[in-house]
């Protein structure tokens, strides 16, 4: 009796998540691949099977965008946590109320949505740059949304400035767990500030680094309201992102079958990679 009574508490509480997955994720997921197969306008569609797919490797805007929204996450991944590790490093430091002060200044970044944070660096790069520009002629600062490369750099200096606080409070919560100890001993043995870290601090960050990378390799890859609001994917679709170009395909070119062929592949990359990144993470925690 008793048994039963814990397998229908189970299924009272596993039901409403089974529930809430399907409806949110694997429903509109067999219905967008289903999508994918048709040649779909939002209004009508008709069946084609895989020509969707055979399309996208002609498809020499999509492929663009790819390759720039990996170049953009590989960069933006490595110096977000770069820098949310070197925050979190000098905000545990015996600061005091200052050290609480900076985690504050240091986080609240990201409490600031995507598209205004996106328009008011816009105002940032084009008026104020362009200010500098003019005040001292250094033609560095001049039109930095107008260029590719620049443009480029202009969406990573954002995503630091947004993301780099948050994974800075994950590092922070690792490192405040570190038996102090452990770092006293290291001393006692003559190790220095930086032998204590690479040998100490690091290793025990392992579990950090698996989840930061992870965070920040989603985050990176699904942006669109910054480039939304920073580029527009200009100039010539130079700086599009995988997100605004699905978006474009679906809603300005009204081409929901292959808008949706274009997010199914898409979602796989981004499975393929973060799994590989877990994997290999994982391996290092055991390793280290």
């Amino acid at each position: 009796m008793q048994g039963k009574h814990n397998t229908a508490y189970y299924w009272a509480f596993v039901l409403p998540s089974i529930l809430a997955v399907s409806v949110i994720i694997l429903i509109p997921l067999i219905l967008g691949i289903g999508t994918s197969l048709t040649d779909s306008d939002g209004y009508t569609s008709s069946f084609i099977g895989l020509q969707n797919y055979l399309n996208l490797m002609k498809d020499t805007q999509f492929l663009n965008s790819l390759w720039f929204t990996l170049r953009f996450s590989f960069v933006a991944v490595i110096l977000v946590n770069a820098i949310g590790l070197g925050l979190a490093l000098l905000v545990t430091q015996k600061l005091g109320k200052v050290g609480t002060l900076f985690r504050t200044i240091f986080f609240m970044p990201n409490l600031i949505g995507g598209i205004i944070l996106g328009f008011i660096w816009q105002f940032i790069f084009v008026r104020a740059f362009e200010g500098i520009a003019t005040a001292t002629g250094i033609s560095f600062f001049s039109a930095w949304l107008s260029d590719s490369s620049t443009g480029f750099w202009g969406m990573i200096i954002v995503f630091l400035w947004q993301m780099s606080g948050y994974i800075m409070i994950i590092y922070i919560s690792f490192l405040a767990n570190i038996p102090k100890e452990l770092i006293e001993a290291g001393f006692m043995d003559g190790a220095t500030n930086w032998k204590a870290f690479w040998n100490i601090k690091f290793p025990m960050l392992a579990p950090a680094f698996t989840i930061s990378l992870f965070l920040t390799l989603a985050n990176a890859f699904k942006i669109y309201d910054v480039n939304l609001a920073l580029t527009n994917g200009a100039p010539y679709g130079s700086t599009e992102m995988v997100a605004m170009n699905i978006y474009n395909t679906a809603f300005y070119q009204y081409q929901q079958g292959y808008a949706q062929s274009k997010a199914i592949i898409f979602l796989l990359l981004i499975a393929a990679i973060s799994l590989t990144q877990i994997l290999i993470t994982r391996r290092k925690e055991v390793d280290l």
